[in-house]
């Protein structure tokens, strides 16, 4: 077990993109756990998706901040690759911890909108991590911890399963994966060279409810809502290692209060305080198996017709450029020094989304 070397209670933490799916999420568990804590959330609310879902997420965070009584949340919209937007939240609220979420999501999307991954992706991280770097100037205390998101698509077509935070990543197949595994030697670099305490987390298809359309299950329940007919990739040849949100904020909440330290190697040599960690289910699914799961609790929720006929909507297609056929996650470096393991069955999870679809569309 790591130690639990960062307190968050009293501390001002910085969430980017905290209008997303795991961001909004995160700033709620942070809200309602930690005593005393104030939660600075920053979102350019683009429309890669509905934005009404970003708003709604927001909404929710006003009004917890409002029940707890506390200005501990705020939110200031503004675009992390905007460096004097970021240098300006730094010096006004000093944040102790850094969770960077915000990020141009999606595979697909990269091939044809380069353009808004090397800006948020790659500026837009640059800037966190200069804004981190300048924090400690004139001896000040500065960030303690800097976690960030990257993503199970940087190990690309490794054929070694399950994917661990050791095996070699350096052959992306798409320019997501490319960006993500970009952040995660920019950070390694940044550590290094100013001591930066960072985290990365590579998340693996993370799910639930008021989650990304863009997403399968999302995307797949609007179009048979709509009796639209639905795509499954590789001919239903792939598997998908899904993650419930609740288990991805539960591993992040645990990793931001343990940050890496400086150790030396053999030779007395400072090594970065630095790490890497897988966040997945460590279950991979096959895609016609979560297909069948999500229609079943589709109908349960009341969200389809009974008597839908899904056989009708569903069409067998090629593997997509940038697509890979499996995602399976090692979680036992997470296990090891935080003693936690995501575990919720698919169906519980894809139940809850099915729920909250019924409710938030009725």
């Amino acid at each position: 077990m790591v130690d639990l070397n960062v307190d968050l209670n009293n501390k001002t933490v910085l969430v980017t993109g905290v209008a997303g799916f795991i961001g909004a999420n995160l700033a709620k568990r942070l809200l309602v756990e930690i005593t005393g804590v104030t939660v600075i959330g920053v979102d350019n609310l683009n429309d890669y998706y509905d934005v009404r879902l970003k708003e709604t997420r927001l909404f929710e965070l006003e009004r917890i901040s409002v029940q707890i009584g506390t200005s501990s949340f705020r939110f200031i919209k503004g675009n992390i690759a905007d460096k004097s937007f970021i240098e300006n939240i730094f010096s006004m609220y000093k944040p102790a911890v850094v969770v960077n979420l915000a990020a141009q999501a999606g595979v697909r999307y990269s091939i044809t909108n380069p353009d808004a991954y090397i800006e948020t992706n790659l500026i837009g991280f640059y800037n966190i991590l200069e804004a981190c770097r300048h924090s400690y100037d004139d001896e000040a205390r500065g960030v303690e911890h800097l976690v960030y998101a990257s993503s199970s698509s940087v190990y690309g077509s490794n054929e070694k399963v399950p994917y661990g935070v050791e095996d070699k990543v350096d052959n992306p197949v798409s320019l997501y994966a490319a960006t993500k595994k970009s952040n995660e030697l920019l950070a390694h670099a940044y550590s290094k060279l100013y001591g930066i305490p960072s985290t990365g987390l590579r998340f693996f298809t993370v799910y639930g409810p008021a989650g990304r359309p863009d997403m399968a299950y999302f995307g797949f329940t609007n179009k048979l809502k709509n009796g639209e007919k639905i795509q499954i990739f590789n001919y239903g040849n792939c598997e998908r290692d899904f993650t419930y949100v609740d288990d991805v904020v539960e591993g992040v909440i645990r990793v931001m209060q343990g940050a890496p330290e400086v150790k030396h190697d053999e030779n007395g040599v400072p090594l970065p305080p630095y790490r890497i960690y897988n966040i997945g289910n460590s279950h991979p699914e096959n895609l016609l198996d979560f297909v069948q799961i999500l229609q079943e609790e589709l109908v349960q929720a009341g969200v389809l017709d009974a008597d839908y006929d899904f056989e009708a909507y569903k069409v067998l297609v090629p593997m997509q450029p940038g697509d890979v056929s499996i995602t399976y996650a090692d979680t036992s470096d997470l296990e090891r020094d935080f003693g936690y393991r995501p575990n919720t069955k698919l169906r519980d999870g894809l139940r809850c989304f099915a729920e909250w679809y019924k409710e938030f569309y009725a």
